[in-house]
């Protein structure tokens, strides 16, 4: 007699139907639904203001804000070479978005912002891009004094904000 195992699950199929038996919704394999790949966020720019008790960052994106990630670092460096940022200050800190890019699918830069700028508020002092590299886009921040600082978004238009707070100098 020769084994057939298509039939006899067709036969074990038809016997537990017929015996009232149910069989579990993860026992049936549905196909999938395409997994919908929304484009990543676009960094188009970076500005400053100075304020009586901080000073504030923007960084202005298209599409959904993304992760923010805030580190001290003790020298500020370009993303992927390693090169040193001349960015003047004692203290620096490092902005990391991801996933996101500063350019389009043909890898032409969409970021108007500075790539390096001197900046002379009470508190910040200096901005660099340092990275647009596999998914992930940096900025470097100087200061001559340490930071204290918050991180949100703000939506409609999408943005990432730092606060960096400082004196009172509006007296």
């Amino acid at each position: 007699m020769q084994h057939h195992p298509s039939r006899a699950a067709i036969v074990a199929g038809v016997l537990l139907t017929a015996a009232g038996a149910t069989v579990p919704a993860s026992a049936v394999t549905q196909p999938k639904a395409a997994a919908k790949i929304s484009p990543p966020a676009r960094i188009v720019n970076a500005r400053w203001a100075g304020h009586c008790t901080f000073d504030r960052l923007v960084i202005d994106v298209r599409g959904s804000a993304p992760a923010v990630t805030v580190k001290p670092v003790t020298t500020p460096r370009y993303d992927p070479s390693g090169k040193k940022v001349p960015l003047a200050g004692k203290y620096f800190l490092d902005i990391r978005l991801s996933p996101a890019v500063a350019h389009d699918a043909a890898g032409k830069s969409v970021y108007q912002g500075p790539r390096l700028v001197k900046i002379q508020l009470p508190k910040l002092k200096g901005l660099a891009l340092t990275g647009d590299f596999e998914g992930v886009v940096n900025f470097a921040t100087a200061f001559q004094t340490k930071p204290t600082y918050k991180v949100y978004k703000l939506h409609s238009p999408e943005r990432v904000v730092l606060d960096f707070n400082h004196a009172n100098s509006c007296g």
